[in-house]
């Protein structure tokens, strides 16, 4: 069986295919390399922090403490939530990822 979709797309691009494919692209990558990650890591989209500057100050965190584990320097075994909660219970391990050890 044969289907076909379209996708439309708002930009200021010249109609080139291959340039409007890469943008997409390197959009989705994004998409999927740091928010789908910040989802599963941390249950982004379950935050409900809405007073002041708490939503964008977490974020900030979110994504502090999201590269400090991918820089991992002991190349631990895991997935980035098991290191996560490694780190939260473990002082040793923190300071390792901080760089204090």
């Amino acid at each position: 069986k044969v289907s076909h979709e379209r996708r439309y797309y708002i930009s200021s691009l010249a109609p080139d295919a291959e340039r409007l494919a890469s943008a997409i692209r390197q959009h989705w990558g994004i998409e999927n390399r740091v928010h789908w990650c910040l989802d599963v890591v941390f249950a982004d989209d379950q935050m409900r922090a809405r007073t002041a500057h708490a939503a964008h100050n977490l974020a900030t965190l979110k994504r502090l403490t999201l590269n400090l584990l991918r820089q991992d320097p002991s190349q631990r075994k895991g997935s980035l939530k098991t290191r996560r909660l490694i780190a939260s219970t473990s002082d040793d391990y923190r300071a390792e990822l901080l760089g204090l050890k």
